[in-house]
């Protein structure tokens, strides 16, 4: 959202410095004047991109697939308003536009109206926002906020979120849910909706996501569930991506995302959001933009290893390092349309697109859903910006949701349709629209379409703060090592690698795909029985073995030793003999680096994408460092 509010303490040497920082907000700029002739319902410029698709959603290494395999390209706008409007000030609304926590527009247009707009745009998707103050909500909206759609009169907000996600999925649109906040406020600054958790408790906010996900469970277009909007500092504290604490994104939108995939709905796409700002705006205190960049070091493993999406948002007004304020609280860093073209490629390949790399733990499709721009914007530095990050998108064949798709005539003409009293359409589908060109570009540059292969897939399993069993198969089997640490691979994947300490695991289905025999069938190895006589691979060292026929898919662990290996049968004969694989005087991964670093500053093994992992080895003796030492590595069957 490209209303950016920050306020900030910071308490130095006993002084409480109180910072407030506001953004322009970009709906104050005169909207572009349009002329008087211009027909409410103009020809589009691109065609529709709702074709035929099949839900539900997934993913194939960088891409979005449907159910039959085929690329589906998130071409997205944002339609908002249930997220609220009011700008925390007496009863003032952003850009004058009191939402009533309903999509804006459904006073101005008939919903029928609106998705053919829609259509001609060209999308084939909507974000669509949503605050959990809304869910709640039990009051009528007022009949004036739903003028074009009297069918809509004496609903709850909620029950017209019902109505809005029905309409768009019955045309074709696939819709992603987004909690976009906490309370109905117009977001993004110190305003209460800062974390997921800002006004209510993780879990609390976890069973929203599971009654929203129940809700539109029988929708199968309703494809999504974007886990939260643009966590950033409130007052005093930053969230981060991994301390274990209550501020931790990265566990948060863990228990979440299996959660939703577990209890409510297994086939939604689940697209979690990095973070979007730390430290006060401050030259020379620590501040910043993290975004994506901690997932190089920790990735999200999910139940179902092919539901994950990541998520970035852009606008040029912002900068890695800026946090969008111009006066008070503006700092000397660059913004986004500072940069030169090559500098600001660089920087979202940085930020947001190393994610999409093959072969990698945290491979996955990066969805930007969020950059936007206002019609009537005059500034040569943020038209360069929004022609070269839309010709980004185009080249890298990305995923998108512009900001926003509905607005009203006269207040914010950074949406892509605006629509007066009457219901009169104005925006990017008239002609002076200066956004049009870079808009038409990104619609009709060549993109993959057709059927994805599948692409092997690399997991990455921490036990840093609890357990991260992600097979639902032995979620179900019961706990096989109680009061342990546990990790598992996600379910049609093998452990292939581990760490030393901290004890991190990485998981694949190369070469072989899902390797595990039908049934529930396990063993927990607890010692050396399964060893074979003469097959001391790990001489010194305790060695827990998986049985003839069997693999390891994860491990346990009591404090920094192990408790021990889980092992599953194989749907093909497997063999015994392999290699060692020691990793705990240094690294010993395959020269092709595949799975990527999955456990960063720590020592690790990993066997090769033609071999499956039958055992490990770790030492108790007594002086030496505690934690894993030796893989067994044995060659899959040709």
């Amino acid at each position: 959202m490209p209303t950016l509010k920050f306020v900030k303490s910071l308490t130095v040497m006993s002084v409480v410095v109180t910072l407030l920082v506001t953004a322009p907000t970009p709906s104050t700029a005169t909207a572009a004047s349009v002329a008087p002739g211009v027909p409410p319902r103009s020809v589009p410029s691109v065609p529709s991109a709702v074709d035929a698709w099949q839900p539900p959603l997934s993913t194939r290494g960088r891409y979005v697939v449907d159910a039959e395999g085929r690329r589906f390209r998130l071409k997205s706008a944002n339609w908002d308003g249930a997220q609220g409007s009011w700008t925390g000030s007496g009863t003032d609304h952003h850009a004058g536009q009191n939402s009533h926590d309903i999509p804006l527009g459904l006073d101005r247009a008939p919903l029928s109206a609106l998705l053919a707009d829609f259509h001609a745009l060209g999308i084939n998707s909507v974000r669509l926002p949503f605050s959990n103050a809304m869910i709640r909500a039990t009051a009528p909206v007022p009949d004036s906020a739903v003028t074009a759609n009297p069918q809509l009169r004496g609903r709850t907000p909620l029950q017209v979120f019902d109505a809005v996600v029905a309409a768009l999925t019955r045309d074709g649109f696939a819709v992603v849910l987004n909690n976009h906040t906490n309370t109905s406020r117009w977001c993004c600054g110190i305003d209460g909706n800062e974390r997921w958790n800002s006004s209510r408790s993780t879990r609390q906010w976890a069973d929203d996501w599971v009654f929203m996900a129940r809700r539109y469970a029988a929708d199968p277009r309703v494809v999504g569930a974007d886990l939260y909007n643009e966590v950033r500092r409130d007052l005093l504290d930053d969230p981060n991506w991994g301390l274990g604490d209550a501020h931790d994104w990265h566990a948060a939108a863990q228990l979440a995302a299996d959660r939703i995939l577990t209890e409510a709905n297994p086939g939604l796409l689940i697209v979690i959001e990095g973070i979007n700002w730390t430290g006060l705006p401050v030259d020379g205190l620590p501040h910043g933009r993290p975004t994506l960049t901690p997932v190089r070091a920790l990735s999200h493993t999910l139940v179902d290893a092919h539901k994950l999406v990541y998520s970035a948002h852009f606008y040029g007004y912002t900068g890695p390092r800026h946090s969008g304020a111009t006066g008070i609280g503006e700092t000397h860093d660059a913004r986004y349309q500072d940069l030169t073209r090559e500098q600001l490629y660089q920087v979202l390949a940085d930020q947001a697109f190393f994610v999409t790399a093959e072969g990698q733990h945290h491979t996955a499709p990066v969805w930007i859903s969020e950059f936007g721009v206002g019609s009537g914007e005059t500034g040569a530095a943020a038209r360069t910006w929004f022609g070269n990050i839309t010709d980004h998108f185009a080249d890298r064949d990305a995923d998108f949701a512009y900001w926003p798709l509905v607005g009203w005539e006269g207040h914010d003409d950074w949406a892509l349709l605006r629509y007066d009293p009457a219901g009169r359409r104005y925006g990017i589908l008239d002609p002076g629209d200066w956004r049009a060109a870079a808009w038409n570009h990104l619609m009709t540059a060549a993109s993959r379409t057709g059927t994805v292969a599948p692409v092997p897939a690399w997991r990455m399993l921490t036990t840093d703060h609890g357990d991260a069993v992600q097979s639902l198969r032995e979620r179900a089997a019961g706990d096989w090592d109680p009061g342990a640490r546990k990790a598992v691979c996600p379910d049609g994947l093998r452990l292939i690698g581990l760490s030393h300490t901290g004890v991190r695991a990485l998981c694949t289905d190369v070469t072989t795909g899902g390797l595990r025999a039908d049934g529930d069938a396990r063993t927990v190895v607890t010692d050396e029985r399964h060893v074979p006589a003469g097959g001391d691979w790990a001489s010194g060292y305790t060695k827990l073995q998986c049985p003839a026929g069997e693999f390891l898919i994860g491990h346990s662990r009591r404090g920094d030793r192990v408790s021990a290996a889980l092992c599953a049968p194989a749907r093909v004969a497997l063999g015994r003999t392999g290699r060692t694989v020691w990793f705990d005087r240094n690294d010993n991964r395959p020269a092709d680096g595949a799975g990527g670093d999955f456990a960063v500053g720590r020592l690790k093994g990993q066997c090769a994408g033609g071999e499956y992992a039958a055992g490990i080895a770790f030492t108790t003796r007594l002086g030496s460092a505690p934690g894993l030492a030796a893989l067994l590595c044995v060659p899959l069957p040709a």
